[in-house]
């Protein structure tokens, strides 16, 4: 009995101090959970169907995914224009990344989510207001960055101005856009012809240039540091242009890829002079131009049975007539062809270029790899 009234107030004190411990314990957990992470740097992307995790998902386009055969070795259509993942889907998987980073218009795209990146790509999506507008909708560069505007408040109202440009300064910014700039706008069949006669490639790429400057500058002035900007890729070799210029032969499209290397030149120089204008900032020359034409040139020494056609296919000589949907034939392997469909590389191109912007030397990505700019720390 003595001993029952002795152990009654020690066990409630225990009990007590217990309760007190356990709610510590879930607010700091609450706590870090609010802060940014040291060890996985944040993933914002920018872009267009090359990159696109989703977002078309959510408006009215003619550009869209998410339908079969899109995503048969991913599981699922998810709205990726690619039967598997994307480049920046690899590089954030090689990051660190728990998951893939998630498309800004997805419903559960908020909260303690957007801590880790957001993806604003958009399909159709240009770096000129009115490129991509025979899609109809489609979320050009200029609103991408509005976009991301709207993030960048959602994260300093939840840990405030200090930790916002932390998690900023440290994160992975990308931009993959410029593609559909010329494939639908300045060298659209048909509608453009107009065009290209009273505007001539040097011109065109100008704006594109004075436009792009504008808009990375903008980029950096909310806080973003570390920032990959891809060139565009050898348009003249992806099947629908190899369709529509028979001239061509075997070979890929000439001038597609003349008007390219014009603006990647360009590009190189604007990425040059905004690292050394803007204070503490790195901008990286991604030339996924030089990466693709290796692979198409080179094909069978990567492993690629096929290089110049759609697996994804309906008509045309190279299966490029026709865009990848559910009445579409696809290939048996997908893992032997360069090109999923009539614009989009397969998975396992999107992981060579990804693991050679990771990995590469001065011909890949200038002037250091991306795992130089993030810190060896963060890639395993």
């Amino acid at each position: 009995m003595g001993n029952h009234v002795v152990h009654k107030p020690f066990l409630y004190i225990l009990f007590q101090f217990l309760i007190i411990i356990i709610i510590v314990l879930v607010s700091e957990s609450r706590f870090c959970l609010a802060e940014p992470k040291d060890t996985v740097p944040a993933n914002f992307v920018f872009g267009d169907s090359l990159v696109d995790a989703g977002n078309n998902n959510y408006i009215v386009s003619l550009s869209k995914a998410d339908f079969p055969p899109n995503g048969i070795d991913f599981g699922q259509p998810t709205g990726r224009y690619t039967n598997g993942r994307t480049i920046v889907d690899i590089i954030g998987q090689e990051i660190g990344l728990s998951g893939f980073t998630p498309p800004f218009l997805a419903p559960n795209t908020s909260g303690l989510t957007v801590l880790q990146g957001v993806n604003f790509a958009s399909g159709g999506g240009g770096i000129l207001n009115h490129t991509g507008k025979i899609f109809g909708g489609r979320i050009n560069l200029d609103a991408q960055m509005d976009n991301f505007a709207n993030t960048r408040q959602e994260i300093i109202s939840r840990i405030g101005n200090a930790a916002s440009n932390k998690l900023l300064q440290n994160a992975l910014f990308s931009i993959t856009i410029g593609s559909n700039d010329f494939i639908n706008n300045y060298l659209t069949p048909c509608l453009s012809k107009l065009e290209q006669k009273l505007v001539p490639p040097e011109l065109f790429v100008a704006a594109m240039i004075s436009r792009f400057r504008l808009q990375l500058t903008r980029l950096y002035s909310m806080g973003a540091r570390k920032i990959v900007v891809a060139n565009v890729g050898p348009i003249g070799c992806i099947p629908f242009q190899r369709e529509i210029n028979p001239s061509a032969g075997d070979g890929c499209a000439v001038f597609p890829n003349l008007v390219a290397e014009l603006f990647n030149t360009q590009l190189r120089t604007l990425v040059t002079q905004l690292s050394a204008n803007l204070h503490a900032s790195e901008f990286i020359y991604a030339d996924v131009y030089h990466i693709v034409d290796d692979i198409v040139n080179n094909y069978s020494s990567y492993g690629f049975e096929n290089p110049n056609s759609a697996c994804c296919h309906v008509a045309g000589r190279f299966g490029g007539l026709i865009p990848c949907g559910p009445t579409s034939k696809v290939c048996e392997d997908r893992s032997k062809y360069v090109f999923w469909d009539a614009y989009h590389p397969t998975d396992a191109v999107n992981s060579i270029i990804a693991m050679r912007l990771i990995n590469g030397d001065l011909a890949d990505i200038w002037p250091i790899n991306i795992k130089q700019l993030m810190g060896q720390s963060h890639m395993g």
